[in-house]
């Protein structure tokens, strides 16, 4: 009867810990849900919010759903409001710094983990006190900078900066993912009469491609969303981007409201789109560069 009674009491502890553990993952996808829907409910009243005109903006409640959507409000910015040539900019001008900061950043940390120069720690420490740098605070020297070399107005002012405060962040995510990579790959190749050219660009970089994919996703989003550098640096609509575009349907006598809702949610759909899509690629190249070893 005791063995009984104690099989019976076993068996009423494990039901009694899974209906706990059903209650907790219960609790959990439920906390879950609603921060999933604090975080998508902002992107659905942008996108209703573009569909209004400034009379139904002022005069109903910012939560109504409109009542005649506009959406000619997307083709009057896309074409009126040059849209179309910022977006274009923005997507080159994303692409060039991303390609540079990557690369030479790939370069540094190639140099510093792999090759022996007595400079190495003094230049990585170099390097990362570029992290500690406010990036406003460095506007009025950047300014007259580029001003001296005639680079105000230029879109290469632009790239330039997104490439250098962008290299120490990239730079000290690639370290992690460097000192892991076997060294007797690199070894083999050298024996062989690997060049150090070719080493690095067939062998170490294409070994790199997940931690590589991580940093371009993390220096995209940065420079799509860039304001303060090319605010102030490009002052003709030839090379503005989508975030400064947005200036142009603010006027001194009326706002429209309904195009501005437009213009944020083209600049958010390409982010949004290469974030769903490659979101794995962060957390697998952030975790594989985390562990050393």
């Amino acid at each position: 009867m005791s063995t009984i009674a104690q099989a019976n009491t076993k068996h009423e502890a494990k039901r009694k810990n899974s209906a706990f553990s059903k209650l907790g993952y219960g609790v959990l996808y439920a906390i879950l849900g609603l921060i999933a829907v604090l975080q998508i409910y902002p992107l659905i009243w942008l996108f209703f919010f573009s569909l209004k005109d400034n009379q139904e903006v002022f005069n109903e409640s910012p939560f109504s759903l409109p009542t005649d959507p506009k959406w000619e409000n997307y083709t009057r910015v896309w074409t009126d409001g040059n849209i179309g040539l910022y977006f274009f900019n923005s997507i080159w001008i994303t692409v060039t710094a991303v390609v540079m900061t990557v690369l030479l950043a790939s370069f540094v940390t190639f140099a510093i983990t792999r090759m022996k120069w007595k400079l190495s720690k003094p230049v990585l420490g170099l390097f990362m006190v570029g992290l500690m740098i406010p990036v406003h605070s460095t506007l009025i020297p950047l300014f007259d900078f580029f001003l001296k070399l005639n680079l105000i107005d230029h879109p290469l002012s632009v790239v330039l900066t997104y490439t250098a405060f962008n290299l120490p962040l990239t730079i000290m995510i690639l370290l992690g993912f460097y000192y892991t990579l076997p060294k007797e790959v690199e070894e083999a190749a050298i024996m062989d009469g690997c060049s150090i050219h070719r080493l690095f660009f067939q062998v170490t970089l294409p070994m790199t491609l997940p931690v590589v994919s991580t940093t371009a996703i993390i220096n995209m989003i940065y420079n799509w969303n860039e304001f303060v550098f090319i605010n102030t640096f490009i002052s003709s609509d030839q090379y503005k981007t989508l975030t400064v575009g947005i200036q142009n349907f603010i006027g001194q006598y009326m706002t429209e409201w309904g195009a501005i809702g437009a213009t944020l949610m083209i600049s958010i759909i390409p982010i949004l789109i290469a974030f769903l899509f490659l979101s794995n690629r962060i957390v697998e190249g952030i975790a594989a560069g985390s562990v050393k070893g």
